[in-house]
Parts: C-alpha cells; sequence; structure tokens
C-alpha cells in the first residue's frame, strides 16, 4: 500500500467544496416562490383521488394553461414505449400544447390496441373537460406495466380534476394582467382595492388553493416515491420577472437515457418551441439522463417543457443566458431528488469523473460507477472497497490509462494511480456513515468531466420490488 501524504496537494478536487446536492451555480439570480408546476402566471393543476390502482392515492393530475404554450419534450430511449408517449410525440409535430393529463398505478405500456386508445381517450376526455382542442393535449402514465387502463375510473378522475383547474382559474391570482377580469381600469380603483382587506384575504386563499393544487399534483404522480418533488423559482430579467415551476417523479427503474422518470416544467416566458427544445434537450442531458437508481430504463420515460409567455417577456442576451442557467438547475436539483429517493435508498451517491479525454467518455464512467450494484451495496454496507469503483470505470466502455486513475471517498484518497492507499479504515467509516457520500474519480487523461447521481441498493428496494404488482 502507498502513503495517503504522498497525494497531498496532487489529488484534484476540481473545486468540489459546495454543500453535496446543492446546486449554487455562480451568479445565481433567481429565487424560491411557492407554486410548484403552477407558480408561473396562466398555469394551475391538481390532482384527485381515482382508485386508478390503490384507494385513497391521489393518482390523476392536470396541468393546465390559459392559452397554448410553446411546447417541448424528450422521450425514453427504450425501442418498448408506452401508448401515451407514442401519441405525444403525434400530437407535440406542432410544438404546442395546453394540458397535460396525468396517473399513475397504470403505465399503459404494452396493451395493444386498448392501450391506445386509453391514451386518445385520455386526451380526448380532458379536452373536452377543458373545452380545449384533443391535439393540445398530453398524456403521461406510470405504474405497473402490461395491464389495461381502468378507464371508468380515470375518466371520473379527469372530470374532478378538471372541475378542480376551472375552480382554481376562476379564482384568478395565476392569470395574466391582460387575462384578469374585474380588473380596476384606472389608479384610483387599483388603490382602492388594493387597501381593502377582504379583497386581499381572498387573494391570499386563492394563492394557497392554487399552491395546493399543484401539491396535489406532484402527489397524484407518485407510485414507489416517498416524497413529492416540486421546485417554483423567479428570475428578474429586463421588463420584470418571469417563473419557472417544475414537478418529477422517479424511484425505481430508473437508468434514463431518457426510469419510470417523469418530469415537467412550466414557464411564463416566451420562447419558441424550437428554442426550448434545444435548452430542454440540454437541460435533460445533463441530469435526468446523469441519474440512476437501478439500471433499468423505463418504458414510460419522458420530460415536457410548456412555456405560455403569459409573462409577455422574451428572455434575450443576459437575460437568455440566465433563465437557461435555471432552467438547468432545477433540471439538476429534480434529478438529484429522484436519486434521493430511489426505492428503499439510505445514501445518496455523487460520483464525478475528471480528468477524462472526452464528455462522453467521463459521462459513461460516473453512469458506470453509480449503476454498479457491488459499489452501490459496498455503500450501503459502508465498506471503502474502491476496487469495486476502479472495476465498474474499467467496464464502462469508455477510454483511460488504469495506471493514471486516482480515487477519493470524501475527501479521503483511496488510491493513486490505479494502485491502493494506506488509509484509516475509521476514518472511511466516517465518512460512509454519511447520507450523502461523494466519490471522485480523477483519470488524468484530459480536461473533460461529467457528474452522476444514484444512491445505495438495500435490503428494502429488494423488498420494494418484489411484490410491486400487489
Amino acid at each position: 500500500m502507498r502513503s495517503a501524504s504522498r497525494v497531498n496537494g496532487v489529488i484534484s478536487m476540481g473545486g468540489m467544496g459546495a454543500e453535496l446536492g446543492q446546486d449554487v451555480p455562480q451568479g445565481r439570480a433567481w429565487v424560491p416562490v411557492p407554486g410548484g408546476i403552477a407558480a408561473p402566471c396562466g398555469f394551475w393543476a391538481d390532482g384527485v383521488k381515482a382508485e386508478v390502482k390503490y384507494p385513497d392515492k391521489y393518482d390523476v393530475a392536470l396541468l393546465y394553461s390559459s392559452r397554448p404554450a410553446q411546447t417541448a419534450g424528450v422521450f425514453t430511449r427504450n425501442l418498448v414505449k408506452a401508448h401515451p408517449l407514442v401519441l405525444n410525440q403525434r400530437h407535440l409535430a406542432n410544438g404546442v400544447a395546453q394540458a397535460v393529463v396525468m396517473n399513475s398505478g397504470n403505465a399503459n405500456a404494452c396493451v395493444g390496441e386498448a392501450g391506445d386508445w386509453a391514451a386518445l381517450a385520455m386526451a380526448r376526455l380532458t379536452a373536452e373537460a377543458l373545452e380545449i382542442g384533443v391535439d393540445d393535449v398530453l398524456v403521461a402514465s406510470t405504474g405497473v406495466i402490461g395491464v389495461e387502463m381502468p378507464m371508468d375510473r380515470v375518466a371520473a378522475g379527469i372530470e374532478k380534476a378538471a372541475a378542480e383547474v376551472r375552480v382554481l382559474r376562476e379564482s384568478g391570482p395565476a392569470l395574466a394582467p391582460e387575462e384578469r377580469s374585474g380588473e380596476a381600469s384606472d389608479s384610483e380603483g387599483r388603490n382602492e382595492e388594493a387597501s381593502n382587506p377582504a379583497r386581499r384575504n381572498r387573494e391570499a386563499s386563492d394563492s394557497e388553493k392554487k399552491v395546493e393544487g399543484a401539491h396535489r399534483a406532484a402527489l397524484a404522480i407518485m407510485t414507489t416515491d416517498t416524497v413529492a418533488k416540486e421546485l417554483a423559482w423567479e428570475f428578474p430579467c429586463r421588463g420584470g420577472t418571469i417563473r419557472l415551476g417544475g414537478m418529477a417523479k422517479g424511484s425505481g427503474m430508473i437508468h434514463p437515457n431518457m426510469g419510470t422518470m417523469l418530469g415537467f416544467l412550466t414557464t411564463d416566458a416566451e420562447i419558441p418551441a424550437a428554442e426550448l427544445q434545444r435548452l430542454l434537450r440540454e437541460a435533460v442531458d445533463e441530469s435526468f439522463n446523469m441519474v440512476t437508481v437501478d439500471g433499468d430504463t423505463s418504458t414510460n420515460d419522458m420530460v415536457l417543457f410548456l412555456a405560455n409567455g403569459a409573462s409577455g417577456l422574451a428572455p434575450v442576451a443576459e437575460d437568455w443566458d440566465g433563465f437557461a442557467r435555471m432552467v438547468k438547475a432545477m433540471c439538476r436539483e429534480l434529478a438529484q431528488a429522484i436519486a434521493r429517493d430511489g426505492e428503499g435508498a439510505s445514501k445518496f451517491l455523487e460520483v464525478r469523473v475528471l480528468g477524462a479525454k472526452t464528455r462522453e467518455d467521463a459521462r459513461k464512467i460516473a453512469k458506470s460507477v453509480c449503476a454498479s450494484s457491488l459499489v452501490k451495496t459496498a455503500m450501503f454496507g459502508e465498506d471503502a472497497n474502491w476496487g469495486r469503483i476502479l472495476c465498474a470505470a474499467g467496464y464502462a466502455g469508455a477510454s483511460f490509462n488504469p495506471a493514471k486513475a486516482d480515487i477519493l471517498i470524501g475527501n479521503l484518497p483511496m488510491a493513486l494511480a490505479g494502485q491502493g492507499l494506506a488509509f484509516s479504515e475509521e476514518e472511511a467509516k466516517e465518512i460512509l456513515r454519511a447520507k450523502d457520500i461523494r466519490i471522485t474519480v480523477n483519470l488524468h487523461g484530459g480536461v473533460e468531466e461529467a457528474t452522476a447521481w444514484g444512491c445505495d441498493l438495500t435490503h428494502d428496494y429488494v423488498t420494494i420490488n418484489g411484490d410491486y404488482r400487489t
């Protein structure tokens, strides 16, 4: 064994001083706001209990925009695609959508013509309930594969959710200024209304209902998730502020190339569909596509991004750069939340690969280490088995020289130039007792890097997935 003292100042940490899981980019200008997916102007969402699979669980949700929204989508690369994804790719041909209907408890996948019919029926029922075009409705489902959708229950759920969304919309606070009804037309009227306690109390109550509705929508897309995953941020730009809302689900079957993993983003900024699509692909590539829980890629993975322009603001130049950073940061935080909530997980893993020849090599190694069952079980057992890390890097399909690779767990060097170092087992145990564990692999072969996120593999994972259908 080599001495750890020989690597002091040699193994680069690459500026990894920030707290794990905290995305704090330099110059961050956005601030958190309430409302989740419905925080941006002109969006509403709600979830209801329809007993799709289980009683007393939120399982049908609607997301609605007051106007047609420019929309981008990224879908699973699994050759086997769920029926809603096939419908969505058809409906998104023009880059426009106005509503998304979602359900948990049933994936609507691999059931033949019945699945195609169910996906279209969900879109039609939503369109009728919200009085919009059927082609402007997208569908997202998650749950058990190979079981026909119980459309009687889902239909009742859609009707109920649409009624809730209509109530929220009529209450008014989420409307853009030009869409509000009954607003005072002069400054005197506005001042009078602003000073009216009853009006202020009503608007506060309506706003709380909107936030609660968005939270119910986030609950409705959960399957084996243990927590709802939702965020909302506000970004100042020339002319005012724009908002970004997001929610996601995912706990098992997570190994995207775009497991089941669903993500939804909304903004009230004005953004053309083509630009939105480019931004979403970039954001997904460095976030959701870098998460692995169990190495499985689902039939239902998708991320949708709706921009309705209700703020009247189009981010350009420096504002666009800041907005794009915000979108990528939100996707990373949602992706990390999915990794933290992996089925049965007790630890959150971050694997950072430095010094790769190409970015793709760095990505392959980071995901390979994160996905390794042996690495994951070692982290669960709090065993500093660095050899498993180097082994997983070696079969990742990337080009590197193992004799140059350094490995750290936390800040503790484990290996230098491909060979093990003498280290304190007690110190290693202390690092591995933490809920958040960082693994660093420095290849010393280039300047490219990548980060992947995942979780440990526990007894509970087997228990959860051993009886999932029941």
